[in-house]
């Protein structure tokens, strides 16, 4: 078996490591309390507001509320202080990007208590996210993953000196999967204010109640949310199973190794950890083991030894959706690929449809 660098042992105890869930980790960090306080007051919603609104004055419904800002913002002061806020009902509405999704719009004002609410509490929880972790948080993001992807494959391949698998996985129907107890669980280990949790209960079952189930794509704290919840997913890996080459990207993960059996052995203590401990199940269609030589495609970018390339049906939604528009955007996306052709064809395409 080829030498699988600290990790390879795993193939001979997999079977049995125990599934052993981080609410047993310390809980409460005494220096970082939040109070209601940090959410309730006029500075924090006023905050909030400017965060939320930034490039978004021009839209009709967040205009509207700007007409009357300070008594919109009075208003909701004094409904969160009094305990009288309720979630209002989400607008719905689908898109492609470029699969179906359900979009959940929430009001303005729902918004501004989804900002604040962020705000005063993601510090206690980033801080606790291992490194490796992409999705939505600050100098992450999708180029940064595929980045340390490539340094994953290139450390584990010894610089290509041998040959390199990568094990990659997706959650299925992971936000509408998510469980509001487990959830509220996990935030509830370093949130003691019993009013906070409280109105993150109330945000929570602002959507599907009555199942208990899901949280809204739309929502910002459905971003924070969602890595709460798999961080459960990133320790089990890097503590319990010792993953050395392991990063995620929402519910998107991957874990290099030059052992190839030993990628195999991981996928039934995962799937059994996803399902025991946090209700949730690997996509049958999306675990796949390929090696470094056959491409691993990865958050839109192809990754092999010799070049990162974008991924075919990204360079066909260039293709067909370039504009003066979006053109900035797709010149970003190449640049973190060798994709010099690809990129002067897309720039070629979006003046043509302009002149």
């Amino acid at each position: 078996m080829v030498e699988a660098d600290n990790e390879g042992d795993f193939s001979e105890r997999g079977s049995t490591l125990s599934l052993s869930l981080s609410l047993d980790r310390p809980t409460h960090d005494r220096n970082s309390f939040v109070s209601i306080g940090d959410i309730v007051s006029i500075k924090a919603l006023t905050s909030a507001w400017q965060k939320f609104s930034r490039g978004k004055t021009s839209r009709r419904d967040v205009a509207e509320y700007q007409k009357n800002l300070q008594q919109n913002l009075i208003g909701l002061h004094r409904s969160l202080s009094t305990v009288s806020y309720k979630h209002t009902a989400y607008q719905r509405f689908r898109i492609h990007d470029p699969k179906q999704r359900q979009i959940h719009k929430a009001t303005v004002k729902d918004r501004i208590v989804h900002q604040v609410i962020v705000t005063a509490i993601e510090p206690l929880f980033d801080k606790r996210f291992i490194y490796d972790s992409y999705s939505c948080r600050i100098d992450k993001g999708t180029h940064a993953g595929v980045e340390r992807l490539s340094t994953f494959l290139r450390q584990a391949g010894k610089n290509n000196s041998r040959k390199v698998y990568v094990l990659k996985c997706d959650i299925r129907k992971y936000f509408a999967s998510v469980d509001h107890e487990i959830l509220l669980g996990l935030i509830t280990r370093h949130i003691q204010d019993e009013s906070i949790l409280e109105l993150i209960r109330t945000v929570l079952l602002s959507h599907n109640p009555e199942t208990g189930k899901g949280i809204p794509l739309g929502n910002i704290t459905s971003q924070l949310f969602a890595n709460i919840y798999l961080h459960e997913l990133d320790w089990f890996m890097k503590q319990t199973l010792g993953a050395k080459y392991y990063a995620r990207y929402c519910d998107d993960f991957v874990v290099a190794s030059p052992d190839k059996v030993y990628l195999e052995n991981l996928i039934e203590p995962i799937r059994e950890f996803l399902q025991t401990v946090l209700e949730l199940d690997l996509h049958p269609n999306k675990v796949q083991i390929r090696s470094w030589q056959q491409g691993i495609d990865f958050l839109g970018y192809v990754l092999r030894p010799y070049a990162t390339t974008l991924r075919s049906k990204t360079r066909r939604r260039m293709m067909a959706r370039a504009n003066e528009n979006n053109i900035s955007s797709y010149m970003g996306l190449c640049s973190h690929a060798d994709a010099y052709r690809i990129s002067r064809i897309v720039q070629l395409v979006a003046w043509d449809r302009n002149s």
